[in-house]
Protein backbone atom coordinates (compact mmCIF):
# COMPACT_ATOMS: atom_id res chain seq x y z
CA UNK A 1 0.00 0.00 0.00
CA UNK A 2 3.02 2.63 0.88
CA UNK A 3 4.74 1.60 -2.47
CA UNK A 4 1.51 2.52 -4.38
CA UNK A 5 1.18 6.31 -6.47
CA UNK A 6 -1.43 8.63 -4.67
CA UNK A 7 -3.23 10.12 -7.67
CA UNK A 8 -4.90 13.51 -7.07
CA UNK A 9 -5.33 14.61 -10.66
CA UNK A 10 -8.14 13.72 -13.34
CA UNK A 11 -7.42 11.22 -15.74
CA UNK A 12 -8.02 13.78 -18.15
CA UNK A 13 -5.28 16.81 -16.57
CA UNK A 14 -1.95 17.48 -18.50
CA UNK A 15 1.03 17.88 -16.18
CA UNK A 16 4.12 19.29 -17.46
CA UNK A 17 6.98 19.92 -14.67
CA UNK A 18 10.31 21.06 -14.16
CA UNK A 19 12.50 22.18 -17.37
CA UNK A 20 9.69 21.13 -19.56
CA UNK A 21 7.39 23.23 -18.19
CA UNK A 22 10.17 26.40 -18.19
CA UNK A 23 10.82 25.25 -21.83
CA UNK A 24 7.19 24.89 -22.85
CA UNK A 25 6.69 28.70 -21.69
CA UNK A 26 10.05 30.07 -22.70
CA UNK A 27 9.04 28.78 -26.38
CA UNK A 28 5.60 30.38 -25.92
CA UNK A 29 7.33 33.43 -25.06
CA UNK A 30 9.72 34.07 -27.96
CA UNK A 31 7.27 32.78 -30.51
CA UNK A 32 4.92 35.81 -29.45
CA UNK A 33 8.20 38.23 -30.04
CA UNK A 34 9.28 36.85 -32.96
CA UNK A 35 6.15 37.58 -34.62
CA UNK A 36 6.19 41.28 -34.04
CA UNK A 37 9.86 41.45 -34.66
CA UNK A 38 10.12 42.18 -37.96
CA UNK A 39 7.38 45.38 -37.56
CA UNK A 40 10.20 47.30 -35.11
CA UNK A 41 12.36 50.63 -36.84
CA UNK A 42 11.75 52.97 -39.53
CA UNK A 43 11.87 50.47 -41.98
CA UNK A 44 9.97 47.65 -40.35
CA UNK A 45 6.95 45.57 -42.34
CA UNK A 46 3.57 45.41 -42.06
CA UNK A 47 1.31 42.44 -41.38
CA UNK A 48 -2.22 41.94 -42.52
CA UNK A 49 -4.86 40.23 -39.82
CA UNK A 50 -7.58 38.52 -41.75
CA UNK A 51 -10.10 37.13 -39.02
CA UNK A 52 -12.99 34.52 -39.41
CA UNK A 53 -15.33 37.43 -40.64
CA UNK A 54 -12.71 38.59 -43.54
CA UNK A 55 -11.97 41.50 -41.94
CA UNK A 56 -8.80 42.94 -42.80
CA UNK A 57 -6.46 44.73 -40.24
CA UNK A 58 -2.94 46.02 -42.36
CA UNK A 59 -0.49 47.63 -39.50
CA UNK A 60 2.75 47.28 -37.75
CA UNK A 61 1.94 48.49 -34.19
CA UNK A 62 2.55 45.72 -31.83
CA UNK A 63 0.21 45.73 -29.72
CA UNK A 64 -2.40 46.07 -32.06
CA UNK A 65 -1.17 43.02 -33.76
CA UNK A 66 -0.75 40.51 -30.80
CA UNK A 67 -4.39 41.48 -29.03
CA UNK A 68 -5.92 40.84 -32.65
CA UNK A 69 -4.44 37.77 -32.91
CA UNK A 70 -6.45 36.14 -30.08
CA UNK A 71 -3.13 34.47 -28.29
CA UNK A 72 -4.59 31.36 -26.21
CA UNK A 73 -1.61 29.92 -24.78
CA UNK A 74 -1.50 31.51 -20.77
CA UNK A 75 2.62 32.13 -21.02
CA UNK A 76 2.24 34.01 -24.27
CA UNK A 77 -1.08 35.99 -23.02
CA UNK A 78 1.66 37.63 -20.34
CA UNK A 79 3.93 38.64 -23.26
CA UNK A 80 0.78 40.13 -24.80
CA UNK A 81 0.49 41.54 -21.57
CA UNK A 82 3.73 43.88 -21.29
CA UNK A 83 2.57 45.20 -25.03
CA UNK A 84 -0.64 45.80 -23.36
CA UNK A 85 0.93 47.59 -20.17
CA UNK A 86 2.96 49.77 -21.92
CA UNK A 87 0.23 51.37 -24.58
CA UNK A 88 -1.58 52.23 -21.53
CA UNK A 89 1.06 53.31 -19.93
CA UNK A 90 3.34 55.39 -22.67
CA UNK A 91 1.38 54.87 -25.58
CA UNK A 92 4.16 53.66 -27.94
CA UNK A 93 7.58 51.01 -27.70
CA UNK A 94 5.07 47.95 -27.42
CA UNK A 95 6.99 46.45 -30.01
CA UNK A 96 10.35 47.01 -28.30
CA UNK A 97 9.12 45.90 -24.78
CA UNK A 98 7.85 42.51 -26.34
CA UNK A 99 10.95 42.10 -28.16
CA UNK A 100 13.09 42.81 -25.12
CA UNK A 101 10.76 40.28 -23.08
CA UNK A 102 11.31 37.29 -25.63
CA UNK A 103 15.36 37.99 -26.16
CA UNK A 104 15.15 38.02 -22.10
CA UNK A 105 13.71 34.13 -22.34
CA UNK A 106 15.91 33.11 -24.79
CA UNK A 107 19.54 34.34 -22.91
CA UNK A 108 17.56 32.95 -19.85
CA UNK A 109 17.24 29.54 -21.54
CA UNK A 110 21.23 29.32 -22.15
CA UNK A 111 22.21 29.78 -18.53
CA UNK A 112 19.17 27.55 -17.86
CA UNK A 113 21.23 24.49 -19.89
CA UNK A 114 24.56 25.62 -17.85
CA UNK A 115 22.49 24.16 -14.83
CA UNK A 116 21.67 27.60 -13.13
CA UNK A 117 19.06 27.52 -11.32
CA UNK A 118 15.94 29.43 -12.72
CA UNK A 119 15.75 31.90 -9.07
CA UNK A 120 19.31 32.67 -9.37
CA UNK A 121 18.45 34.33 -13.18
CA UNK A 122 15.48 35.89 -11.83
CA UNK A 123 17.26 37.36 -9.27
CA UNK A 124 20.29 38.92 -11.76
CA UNK A 125 17.32 39.77 -14.06
CA UNK A 126 16.00 42.03 -11.34
CA UNK A 127 19.42 43.91 -10.46
CA UNK A 128 20.14 44.67 -13.90
CA UNK A 129 17.05 46.06 -14.33
CA UNK A 130 17.41 48.79 -11.71
CA UNK A 131 20.97 49.15 -13.06
CA UNK A 132 19.65 49.94 -16.27
CA UNK A 133 16.87 52.26 -14.75
CA UNK A 134 19.88 54.53 -12.86
CA UNK A 135 21.29 54.39 -16.06
CA UNK A 136 19.08 55.92 -18.67
CA UNK A 137 18.38 58.72 -15.61
CA UNK A 138 22.12 59.55 -15.99
CA UNK A 139 22.03 60.08 -19.50
CA UNK A 140 18.67 61.33 -20.24
CA UNK A 141 18.07 64.97 -21.44
CA UNK A 142 16.14 67.32 -20.20
CA UNK A 143 13.39 68.91 -22.39
CA UNK A 144 11.22 71.93 -21.61
CA UNK A 145 7.03 71.71 -22.38
CA UNK A 146 7.63 74.93 -24.04
CA UNK A 147 10.14 73.42 -26.83
CA UNK A 148 7.34 72.75 -29.56
CA UNK A 149 10.70 71.78 -31.64
CA UNK A 150 11.68 68.87 -29.59
CA UNK A 151 7.64 68.05 -29.12
CA UNK A 152 7.63 67.83 -32.80
CA UNK A 153 10.57 65.29 -33.41
CA UNK A 154 9.32 63.26 -30.39
CA UNK A 155 5.81 62.85 -32.23
CA UNK A 156 7.58 62.50 -35.50
CA UNK A 157 9.89 59.81 -34.10
CA UNK A 158 7.26 58.19 -32.81
CA UNK A 159 5.16 57.89 -36.28
CA UNK A 160 8.19 56.60 -38.17
CA UNK A 161 7.96 53.49 -39.90
CA UNK A 162 4.14 53.58 -39.83
CA UNK A 163 1.32 54.67 -42.37
CA UNK A 164 1.60 58.36 -41.20
CA UNK A 165 5.44 59.06 -42.00
CA UNK A 166 5.10 60.31 -45.59
CA UNK A 167 3.02 63.50 -43.82
CA UNK A 168 4.38 63.20 -40.27
CA UNK A 169 5.66 66.91 -40.17
CA UNK A 170 2.12 67.99 -40.53
CA UNK A 171 0.78 65.64 -38.17
CA UNK A 172 3.08 66.20 -35.44
CA UNK A 173 3.02 69.59 -35.66
CA UNK A 174 -1.51 68.94 -35.54
CA UNK A 175 -0.45 66.68 -32.58
CA UNK A 176 1.87 69.07 -30.54
CA UNK A 177 -0.51 71.55 -30.67
CA UNK A 178 -3.26 69.07 -29.48
CA UNK A 179 -1.81 67.94 -26.30
CA UNK A 180 -0.24 71.52 -25.51
CA UNK A 181 -3.99 72.64 -26.11
CA UNK A 182 -5.28 70.61 -23.71
CA UNK A 183 -2.97 70.77 -21.22
CA UNK A 184 -3.71 72.52 -17.51
CA UNK A 185 -2.43 72.26 -14.10
CA UNK A 186 -4.25 69.09 -13.54
CA UNK A 187 -1.77 67.79 -16.16
CA UNK A 188 -2.75 66.35 -19.66
CA UNK A 189 -5.81 64.02 -19.96
CA UNK A 190 -5.53 62.96 -24.01
CA UNK A 191 -9.86 62.48 -23.78
CA UNK A 192 -10.03 65.83 -24.60
CA UNK A 193 -8.46 64.89 -28.18
CA UNK A 194 -11.15 63.52 -30.35
CA UNK A 195 -9.80 62.20 -33.28
CA UNK A 196 -12.11 61.74 -36.31
CA UNK A 197 -11.43 59.77 -39.63
CA UNK A 198 -13.01 60.84 -42.60
CA UNK A 199 -11.78 58.74 -45.75
CA UNK A 200 -11.71 60.72 -48.72
CA UNK A 201 -8.48 63.36 -49.68
CA UNK A 202 -5.16 62.88 -48.90
CA UNK A 203 -3.54 62.73 -45.33
CA UNK A 204 -2.09 66.03 -45.81
CA UNK A 205 -5.51 66.97 -45.65
CA UNK A 206 -5.90 66.50 -41.86
CA UNK A 207 -6.38 69.51 -39.54
CA UNK A 208 -6.83 69.98 -36.00
CA UNK A 209 -10.65 72.09 -34.95
CA UNK A 210 -9.86 73.72 -31.66
CA UNK A 211 -12.86 72.57 -30.59
CA UNK A 212 -15.43 69.97 -30.82
CA UNK A 213 -16.40 68.18 -34.39
CA UNK A 214 -19.98 66.72 -34.13
CA UNK A 215 -20.70 63.92 -36.83
CA UNK A 216 -23.94 65.43 -36.72
CA UNK A 217 -26.36 67.59 -38.73
CA UNK A 218 -28.55 70.12 -37.60
CA UNK A 219 -32.18 69.17 -37.23
CA UNK A 220 -34.38 71.20 -39.52
CA UNK A 221 -33.08 72.55 -42.91
CA UNK A 222 -34.51 76.02 -41.63
CA UNK A 223 -32.48 76.87 -39.47
CA UNK A 224 -28.94 78.77 -40.23
CA UNK A 225 -25.60 76.89 -41.18
CA UNK A 226 -23.62 79.39 -39.51
CA UNK A 227 -23.73 81.35 -36.43
CA UNK A 228 -21.45 83.92 -34.96
CA UNK A 229 -20.27 84.44 -31.74
CA UNK A 230 -22.63 81.53 -30.47
CA UNK A 231 -24.49 81.23 -27.03
CA UNK A 232 -23.64 77.56 -26.64
CA UNK A 233 -26.25 75.33 -24.28
CA UNK A 234 -25.94 71.32 -23.51
CA UNK A 235 -29.12 69.73 -22.62
CA UNK A 236 -29.02 66.24 -20.79
CA UNK A 237 -32.39 64.99 -21.82
CA UNK A 238 -34.60 66.33 -24.80
CA UNK A 239 -36.62 68.51 -25.74
CA UNK A 240 -40.09 67.01 -25.91
CA UNK A 241 -43.22 66.87 -23.93
CA UNK A 242 -42.64 64.61 -20.74
CA UNK A 243 -44.65 61.18 -20.51
CA UNK A 244 -46.28 60.09 -17.90
CA UNK A 245 -44.55 57.19 -15.60
CA UNK A 246 -47.42 55.35 -15.54
CA UNK A 247 -49.95 53.99 -18.44
CA UNK A 248 -52.77 56.05 -18.56
CA UNK A 249 -55.50 56.01 -20.48
CA UNK A 250 -57.79 59.24 -21.66
CA UNK A 251 -61.31 59.24 -22.88
CA UNK A 252 -62.16 61.90 -25.41
CA UNK A 253 -65.67 62.55 -26.45
CA UNK A 254 -65.65 65.48 -28.89
CA UNK A 255 -63.07 66.60 -31.53
CA UNK A 256 -62.13 70.29 -29.36
CA UNK A 257 -61.09 68.18 -26.44
CA UNK A 258 -58.36 65.94 -29.15
CA UNK A 259 -57.26 70.00 -30.31
CA UNK A 260 -56.81 71.01 -26.77
CA UNK A 261 -54.44 68.36 -26.12
CA UNK A 262 -52.34 69.19 -29.34
CA UNK A 263 -52.45 72.76 -28.26
CA UNK A 264 -51.31 72.38 -24.72
CA UNK A 265 -48.58 70.08 -25.85
CA UNK A 266 -47.77 73.04 -28.80
CA UNK A 267 -47.75 75.18 -25.66
CA UNK A 268 -45.83 73.41 -23.76
CA UNK A 269 -42.85 72.83 -26.49
CA UNK A 270 -42.96 76.56 -27.37
CA UNK A 271 -42.16 77.37 -23.37
CA UNK A 272 -39.37 75.58 -23.88
CA UNK A 273 -38.18 77.18 -26.69
CA UNK A 274 -38.83 80.47 -25.27
CA UNK A 275 -36.97 79.05 -21.88
CA UNK A 276 -33.89 78.67 -24.61
CA UNK A 277 -34.55 81.61 -26.59
CA UNK A 278 -34.70 84.02 -23.23
CA UNK A 279 -31.79 83.13 -21.44
CA UNK A 280 -29.68 84.33 -25.44
CA UNK A 281 -29.52 80.54 -26.81
CA UNK A 282 -27.77 80.18 -30.03
CA UNK A 283 -26.85 76.99 -30.37
CA UNK A 284 -28.57 74.14 -28.48
CA UNK A 285 -26.62 70.33 -28.51
CA UNK A 286 -29.50 67.72 -26.86
CA UNK A 287 -28.84 63.66 -26.05
CA UNK A 288 -32.06 62.83 -26.76
CA UNK A 289 -34.77 63.29 -29.12
CA UNK A 290 -36.10 67.20 -30.62
CA UNK A 291 -39.95 67.36 -30.78
CA UNK A 292 -40.74 68.34 -34.96
CA UNK A 293 -42.67 71.29 -33.48
CA UNK A 294 -39.88 72.32 -30.92
CA UNK A 295 -37.81 72.30 -34.03
CA UNK A 296 -39.94 74.61 -35.80
CA UNK A 297 -40.19 76.75 -32.97
CA UNK A 298 -36.58 76.86 -32.81
CA UNK A 299 -36.15 77.72 -36.52
CA UNK A 300 -38.19 80.28 -35.66
CA UNK A 301 -35.77 82.19 -32.94
CA UNK A 302 -32.89 81.14 -35.60
CA UNK A 303 -31.35 78.41 -33.02
CA UNK A 304 -29.09 76.21 -34.56
CA UNK A 305 -30.02 72.29 -32.46
CA UNK A 306 -28.26 69.38 -33.00
CA UNK A 307 -30.12 65.89 -31.38
CA UNK A 308 -28.88 62.33 -30.12
CA UNK A 309 -25.73 63.97 -29.65
CA UNK A 310 -23.22 61.31 -28.37
CA UNK A 311 -22.21 61.86 -24.13
CA UNK A 312 -18.58 61.90 -24.80
CA UNK A 313 -18.99 64.75 -27.71
CA UNK A 314 -21.91 66.40 -25.39
CA UNK A 315 -19.08 66.12 -22.39
CA UNK A 316 -16.66 68.00 -24.48
CA UNK A 317 -18.13 70.39 -25.82
CA UNK A 318 -19.41 71.57 -22.38
CA UNK A 319 -15.49 71.04 -21.25
CA UNK A 320 -14.56 73.14 -24.53
CA UNK A 321 -17.04 75.78 -24.43
CA UNK A 322 -17.57 76.39 -20.62
CA UNK A 323 -21.07 75.65 -20.94
CA UNK A 324 -22.72 73.74 -17.84
CA UNK A 325 -24.95 70.61 -18.86
CA UNK A 326 -28.51 71.04 -17.72
CA UNK A 327 -31.24 68.30 -17.49
CA UNK A 328 -34.39 69.95 -18.32
CA UNK A 329 -34.76 73.68 -19.74
CA UNK A 330 -36.80 74.75 -17.26
CA UNK A 331 -33.96 75.11 -15.11
CA UNK A 332 -31.40 76.58 -17.99
CA UNK A 333 -29.93 80.18 -16.90
CA UNK A 334 -27.46 82.35 -18.60
CA UNK A 335 -24.57 81.03 -16.41
CA UNK A 336 -25.29 77.33 -18.12
CA UNK A 337 -24.23 78.68 -21.55
CA UNK A 338 -21.03 78.29 -23.12
CA UNK A 339 -19.28 80.57 -25.58
CA UNK A 340 -17.61 79.99 -29.30
CA UNK A 341 -16.76 81.95 -31.59
CA UNK A 342 -18.44 80.01 -34.13
CA UNK A 343 -20.70 76.74 -34.82
CA UNK A 344 -21.17 75.96 -38.31
CA UNK A 345 -22.58 73.10 -40.38
CA UNK A 346 -19.64 71.85 -42.62
CA UNK A 347 -19.64 68.81 -45.25
CA UNK A 348 -16.81 66.68 -44.83
CA UNK A 349 -16.17 63.86 -47.89
CA UNK A 350 -19.94 63.96 -48.27
CA UNK A 351 -21.13 64.00 -44.58
CA UNK A 352 -22.40 66.85 -42.83
CA UNK A 353 -20.72 67.49 -39.64
CA UNK A 354 -21.26 70.71 -37.23
CA UNK A 355 -17.94 72.29 -35.81
CA UNK A 356 -17.56 74.31 -32.63
CA UNK A 357 -14.89 76.08 -32.82
CA UNK A 358 -13.19 79.77 -31.97
CA UNK A 359 -13.58 78.54 -28.18
CA UNK A 360 -11.50 80.85 -25.42
CA UNK A 361 -9.00 78.68 -23.48
CA UNK A 362 -10.23 75.51 -25.63
CA UNK A 363 -9.76 72.26 -23.43
CA UNK A 364 -10.99 69.88 -25.98
CA UNK A 365 -9.92 69.56 -29.30
CA UNK A 366 -11.06 67.53 -32.36
CA UNK A 367 -8.19 65.90 -35.27
CA UNK A 368 -9.53 65.67 -38.56
CA UNK A 369 -7.77 62.53 -40.41
CA UNK A 370 -8.35 62.27 -43.89
CA UNK A 371 -6.73 59.54 -46.32
CA UNK A 372 -7.80 57.61 -49.54
CA UNK A 373 -9.17 54.34 -47.60
CA UNK A 374 -10.27 53.01 -44.25
CA UNK A 375 -7.07 50.89 -44.35
CA UNK A 376 -4.96 53.91 -44.33
CA UNK A 377 -6.60 56.39 -41.84
CA UNK A 378 -6.83 53.13 -39.33
CA UNK A 379 -3.48 52.94 -39.70
CA UNK A 380 -2.74 56.99 -39.29
CA UNK A 381 -4.97 56.97 -36.49
CA UNK A 382 -2.93 54.21 -34.14
CA UNK A 383 0.34 56.43 -35.15
CA UNK A 384 -1.42 59.71 -34.43
CA UNK A 385 -2.57 57.78 -30.97
CA UNK A 386 1.37 56.77 -30.03
CA UNK A 387 2.34 60.45 -30.79
CA UNK A 388 0.09 61.86 -28.63
CA UNK A 389 0.94 59.54 -26.23
CA UNK A 390 4.94 60.22 -26.11
CA UNK A 391 4.00 64.01 -26.51
CA UNK A 392 1.52 63.86 -23.31
CA UNK A 393 4.58 61.67 -21.19
CA UNK A 394 7.56 64.47 -22.65
CA UNK A 395 5.35 67.56 -21.13
CA UNK A 396 4.89 65.55 -18.02
CA UNK A 397 7.91 64.24 -17.33
CA UNK A 398 10.50 67.13 -18.87
CA UNK A 399 12.97 63.53 -19.99
CA UNK A 400 13.86 61.90 -23.19
CA UNK A 401 16.69 60.07 -24.53
CA UNK A 402 18.27 59.64 -28.11
CA UNK A 403 16.73 56.94 -30.81
CA UNK A 404 17.71 54.80 -32.86
CA UNK A 405 19.37 51.93 -30.38
CA UNK A 406 21.78 54.77 -28.56
CA UNK A 407 20.10 53.80 -25.27
CA UNK A 408 20.10 49.96 -25.74
CA UNK A 409 24.11 49.96 -26.88
CA UNK A 410 24.71 52.35 -23.36
CA UNK A 411 22.72 50.28 -21.24
CA UNK A 412 24.42 47.11 -22.58
CA UNK A 413 27.76 48.60 -21.89
CA UNK A 414 27.43 49.73 -18.41
CA UNK A 415 25.74 46.39 -17.33
CA UNK A 416 28.68 44.63 -18.58
CA UNK A 417 30.82 47.06 -16.24
CA UNK A 418 28.51 46.38 -13.65
CA UNK A 419 28.73 42.96 -13.87
CA UNK A 420 31.95 43.09 -12.66
CA UNK A 421 30.77 43.52 -9.08
CA UNK A 422 28.12 41.46 -9.07
CA UNK A 423 28.81 37.99 -7.01
CA UNK A 424 27.98 34.76 -7.83
CA UNK A 425 25.71 33.17 -10.55
CA UNK A 426 23.93 36.25 -10.71
CA UNK A 427 27.09 37.61 -12.64
CA UNK A 428 26.49 35.82 -15.61
CA UNK A 429 22.39 36.90 -15.86
CA UNK A 430 23.14 40.31 -15.54
CA UNK A 431 25.70 40.14 -18.44
CA UNK A 432 22.97 38.25 -20.12
CA UNK A 433 21.00 41.08 -19.43
CA UNK A 434 23.56 43.30 -21.33
CA UNK A 435 23.34 41.06 -24.13
CA UNK A 436 19.31 41.27 -24.14
CA UNK A 437 19.20 44.66 -24.68
CA UNK A 438 21.15 44.74 -28.13
CA UNK A 439 18.49 42.95 -29.91
CA UNK A 440 16.96 46.48 -30.17
CA UNK A 441 19.94 48.01 -32.10
CA UNK A 442 20.15 44.75 -33.80
CA UNK A 443 17.27 44.31 -34.86
CA UNK A 444 17.09 47.86 -36.63
CA UNK A 445 20.15 47.20 -38.60
CA UNK A 446 18.16 43.51 -39.80
CA UNK A 447 14.68 45.36 -40.36
CA UNK A 448 17.03 47.76 -42.54
CA UNK A 449 18.71 45.12 -44.78
CA UNK A 450 22.17 45.95 -42.94
CA UNK A 451 24.82 43.68 -41.45
CA UNK A 452 23.51 43.17 -37.77
CA UNK A 453 27.23 42.41 -36.73
CA UNK A 454 28.78 45.62 -38.35
CA UNK A 455 26.21 47.84 -36.83
CA UNK A 456 26.67 46.24 -33.61
CA UNK A 457 30.22 46.67 -33.85
CA UNK A 458 30.25 50.21 -34.77
CA UNK A 459 27.84 51.63 -32.36
CA UNK A 460 29.69 49.48 -28.87
CA UNK A 461 32.93 51.63 -30.46
CA UNK A 462 31.66 55.05 -30.89
CA UNK A 463 29.50 54.43 -27.15
CA UNK A 464 32.99 53.49 -25.29
CA UNK A 465 34.46 56.68 -27.04
CA UNK A 466 32.10 58.28 -24.82
CA UNK A 467 29.34 59.07 -27.60
CA UNK A 468 26.27 58.78 -25.74
CA UNK A 469 23.79 59.87 -28.43
CA UNK A 470 25.27 57.54 -31.10
CA UNK A 471 22.62 55.16 -32.74
CA UNK A 472 21.82 53.49 -36.24
CA UNK A 473 20.45 55.25 -38.76
CA UNK A 474 18.07 52.69 -40.73
CA UNK A 475 18.17 54.70 -43.95
CA UNK A 476 22.05 55.15 -44.72
CA UNK A 477 23.21 52.33 -42.24
CA UNK A 478 25.59 54.56 -40.53
CA UNK A 479 25.93 55.37 -36.91
CA UNK A 480 24.79 59.30 -36.40
CA UNK A 481 24.26 61.44 -33.14
CA UNK A 482 20.73 61.08 -32.61
CA UNK A 483 20.43 63.96 -30.58
CA UNK A 484 21.70 66.35 -33.26
CA UNK A 485 19.21 64.39 -36.13
CA UNK A 486 16.34 64.76 -33.73
CA UNK A 487 15.43 61.66 -33.30
CA UNK A 488 13.93 61.29 -29.46
CA UNK A 489 12.27 59.11 -27.41
CA UNK A 490 10.12 59.16 -23.82
CA UNK A 491 12.74 58.30 -20.86
CA UNK A 492 9.63 56.55 -19.41
CA UNK A 493 8.98 54.72 -23.02
CA UNK A 494 12.33 53.07 -22.06
CA UNK A 495 12.03 52.40 -18.47
CA UNK A 496 8.19 51.24 -18.56
CA UNK A 497 9.50 48.81 -21.53
CA UNK A 498 12.61 47.51 -19.24
CA UNK A 499 10.84 47.31 -16.41
CA UNK A 500 7.62 45.28 -18.02
CA UNK A 501 10.07 42.98 -19.82
CA UNK A 502 11.71 41.97 -16.62
CA UNK A 503 8.69 41.50 -14.88
CA UNK A 504 7.14 38.88 -17.47
CA UNK A 505 10.38 36.85 -18.52
CA UNK A 506 11.26 36.36 -14.69
CA UNK A 507 7.55 35.46 -13.65
CA UNK A 508 7.69 33.00 -16.94
CA UNK A 509 11.00 31.73 -15.62
CA UNK A 510 9.83 30.74 -12.01
CA UNK A 511 7.34 28.47 -13.29
CA UNK A 512 8.22 25.28 -13.00
CA UNK A 513 4.78 23.34 -12.71
CA UNK A 514 1.95 23.62 -15.02
CA UNK A 515 -1.10 21.56 -14.50
CA UNK A 516 -4.50 22.04 -17.07
CA UNK A 517 -7.78 20.16 -16.96
CA UNK A 518 -10.80 20.83 -17.62
CA UNK A 519 -12.32 22.17 -14.17
CA UNK A 520 -8.92 23.01 -12.79
CA UNK A 521 -6.02 24.93 -14.63
CA UNK A 522 -2.94 26.32 -12.32
CA UNK A 523 0.69 26.65 -13.12
CA UNK A 524 2.44 26.54 -9.56
CA UNK A 525 5.55 28.89 -8.80
CA UNK A 526 8.47 27.92 -6.46
CA UNK A 527 6.62 30.16 -4.00
CA UNK A 528 3.09 28.44 -4.18
CA UNK A 529 1.31 30.86 -6.01
CA UNK A 530 -1.47 29.59 -8.25
CA UNK A 531 -2.03 31.11 -11.74
CA UNK A 532 -4.24 30.56 -14.48
CA UNK A 533 -3.58 28.19 -16.92
CA UNK A 534 -5.70 28.31 -19.35
CA UNK A 535 -7.09 24.55 -19.48
CA UNK A 536 -5.79 21.86 -21.91
CA UNK A 537 -6.68 24.29 -24.75
CA UNK A 538 -4.46 26.88 -22.83
CA UNK A 539 -1.74 24.98 -22.29
CA UNK A 540 -1.30 22.57 -25.64
CA UNK A 541 -3.84 23.65 -27.83
CA UNK A 542 -3.39 27.29 -27.30
CA UNK A 543 0.02 27.04 -28.85
CA UNK A 544 -2.04 26.18 -32.15
CA UNK A 545 -4.69 28.44 -31.68
CA UNK A 546 -1.53 31.00 -31.65
CA UNK A 547 0.58 29.68 -34.30
CA UNK A 548 -3.16 29.62 -36.41
CA UNK A 549 -3.53 32.97 -35.34
CA UNK A 550 -0.12 34.06 -36.97
CA UNK A 551 -0.79 31.34 -40.04
CA UNK A 552 -3.30 33.58 -40.80
CA UNK A 553 -0.99 36.85 -40.46
CA UNK A 554 1.98 36.26 -42.50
Amino acid sequence: MGNQPLIVLSDDSQRTSGKDAQSMNIQAGKAVAESVRTTLGPKGMDKMLVDSSGSVIVTNDGVTLLTEMEIDHPAADMIVDVAETQESEVGDGTTSAVVVAGELLKRAEELLDQDIHATTVAQGYRQAAQKATETLDDVAIDVDADDKEILQQISATAMTGKGAENARDLLSELVVDAVRTVADDDGIDTDNISVEKVVGGAIENSELVEGVLVNKSRVSDNMPYFVEDANVAVIDGALEVKETEIDAEVNVTDPDQLQQFIEQEEAQLEEMVDQLADVGADAVFVDSGIDDMAQHYLAQEGILAVRRVKNSDAQQIARSTGATPVSSVDDITEDDLGFAGSVSQKEIAGDEHVFVEDVEDAQAVTLILRGGTEHVIDEVDRAIEDAIGVVRTTIEDGKVLAGGGAPEVELSLALRDYADSVGGREQLAVEAFADALEVIPRTLAENAGLDPIDSLVELRSDHDAGETGAGLDAYTGDTVDMEADGVYEPKRVKTQAIDSATEAAVMLLRIDDVIAAGDLAVADDDEGDDMPAGGPGGMGGGMGGMGGGMGGMM
